[in-house]
C-alpha cells in the first residue's frame, strides 16, 4: 500500500518530519482511504496514526558531570588535557586583574578622591604590574597618603 500522501499530510498537522509518523501496520487499508486532512486527523485522535519521539542524544550524564565538576571532583591529572597556560591563559589573568585596577581608579579619580596627577601614575604603575589585586592599590594608596579624605 502507499501511503506517502497521508504520510505527508499526517507530518504537516503533526507538526514533525515524514519519518516521525507512524502508522499502525494492521490499520494501512484504512489510512489508505484516507483523502482528505479531516479524515488524517480522525486517525490521529483515534490512535492510527502517532508521532514518533525525537531520537535524541540525553544530555542526563553531561548534565550530572557537569555538577560534579561544579563542586570539584574530576579535575585532578588525570581529567587534565592541557597545559595550565592553555586551561586558563596568562592573558584572561591578566585581563581579570586589570580590568578591576582601572575600574576602581576612575571611581577614584571621578569622585575626586585622587588627583589627575595621582591617577595618571597610580594607572601607568597598573600596567607595569605593581598591583596584584585592587587591595593592594588601597593599601598603597593610604600608605603613601595619596588619599584625600
Amino acid at each position: 500500500m502507499n501511503v506517502t500522501a497521508q504520510k505527508r499530510m499526517a507530518s504537516e498537522i503533526l507538526k514533525c518530519g515524514l519519518h516521525r509518523v507512524y502508522i499502525e501496520p494492521n490499520y494501512v487499508d484504512e489510512v489508505n482511504m484516507a483523502i482528505t486532512r479531516e479524515d488524517i486527523r480522525n486517525l490521529i485522535q483515534q490512535g492510527i496514526i502517532k508521532k514518533r519521539q525525537k531520537i535524541g542524544i540525553s544530555k542526563y550524564r553531561t548534565n550530572l558531570n557537569r555538577l560534579r565538576k561544579k563542586k570539584g571532583r574530576a579535575r585532578g591529572f588525570g581529567k587534565r588535557k592541557g597545559v595550565a597556560s592553555a586551561r586558563h591563559p596568562s592573558k584572561r589573568a591578566w585581563i581579570n586583574t586589570i580590568r578591576p585596577l582601572r575600574r576602581e581608579l576612575k571611581q577614584l579619580r571621578d569622585t575626586g578622591k585622587i588627583e589627575r596627577k595621582v591617577y595618571r601614575k597610580m594607572y601607568l604603575r597598573a600596567k607595569g604590574g605593581s598591583f596584584k589585586s585592587v587591595a593592594t592599590l588601597q593599601r598603597y594608596l593610604k600608605e603613601h597618603k595619596l588619599i584625600k579624605k
